[in-house]
């Protein structure tokens, strides 16, 4: 069984990967007609079936597109989206009931294969074994926006195998419903946008937290895991764009994930020429 940091970096390689070709199957706007539906499933399994040993426990939650905008091709292709994104790409073609039985049966195999290593943990520490055999994933994957133009999908992933803590990351995806492709940072800013764009992040930091400087925001602790820079983590909104910062991304684990909103008024001398998908947000 993966490590948990090992997991879902997997995880989002497999979804990165997968969004870097776009699914060109919508010729127009859905105009509002795209339906949803979700899944979930929730499985608690015992190692050797026994309730008295250590058990894993996995919650699976997937919205999914179940109304076809232009046809069902184009719904299908928005669902391997979905499903790429919550589970891994290597469930992007299936049916999303499907994807996720197969994700929870590859889950639970995987867990069972610790029995060998939890029986000779007995025999080692006198029948005594260490609590990090409990092991638990929550996937959670839902819509957090929607226009005719626009799909933000949020997806929460937590998991624990052992250790002294459990991780958690969340990962955004802004879909342009009318090509059925990814929005990048470059499809939404104009040009060299990327050092004026670094500077208000920080001002806004630092707005949030309350200090009046970016040398005082550092000496927080933010920046000491990695820069603060603009992030393909983001997701679009009525207000404003926010960048999602996970764990240990630009700080440390105990100070958790940062979350930075900038208005579209105070980023608008930075938008490039398909800000009419920011108008129609606004």
């Amino acid at each position: 069984m993966r490590k948990q940091n090992a997991s879902m970096l997997a995880l989002l390689l497999t979804a990165s990967v997968f969004f870097t070709s776009c699914h060109n199957t919508a010729s127009k706007r859905a105009e509002g007609a795209l339906g949803f539906d979700s899944l979930q499933i929730e499985r608690t399994v015992h190692l050797f079936g026994d309730t008295a040993k250590p058990a894993c426990n996995l919650s699976v939650s997937l919205t999914y597109a179940s109304t076809p905008t232009d046809s069902t091709a184009q719904r299908d292709s928005l669902n391997a989206y979905l499903v790429s994104i919550c589970l891994g790409g290597v469930y992007a073609g299936m049916e999303p009931k499907e994807a996720v039985r197969q994700y929870v049966e590859k889950y639970i195999s995987e867990y069972r294969e610790l029995e060998p290593l939890y029986e000779q943990d007995l025999k080692d520490n006198a029948g005594s074994a260490g609590a990090w055999y409990s092991y638990y994933r929550h996937v959670a994957g839902h819509v957090q926006l929607c226009t005719p133009e626009v799909l933000v999908y949020r997806v929460d992933y937590e998991e624990y195998t052992g250790g002294a803590h459990g991780n958690y990351l969340t990962t955004f995806l802004n879909l342009d419903l009318k090509t059925l492709c990814p929005l990048r940072l470059d499809d939404i800013f104009a040009p060299e946008y990327q050092e004026p764009l670094t500077t208000l992040l920080w001002e806004q930091l630092a707005e949030n937290i309350g200090v009046s400087t970016r040398q005082e925001a550092e000496d927080l602790g933010y920046g000491s895991t990695g820069e603060l820079t603009p992030t393909e983590n983001f997701c679009l909104g009525h207000e404003g764009i926010t960048f999602h910062y996970n764990i240990y991304e630009i700080a440390p684990y105990v100070m958790g994930a940062t979350e930075i909103t900038l208005p579209w008024q105070r980023i608008s001398h930075l938008l490039g020429d398909r800000s009419d998908i920011v108008k129609q947000l606004q």
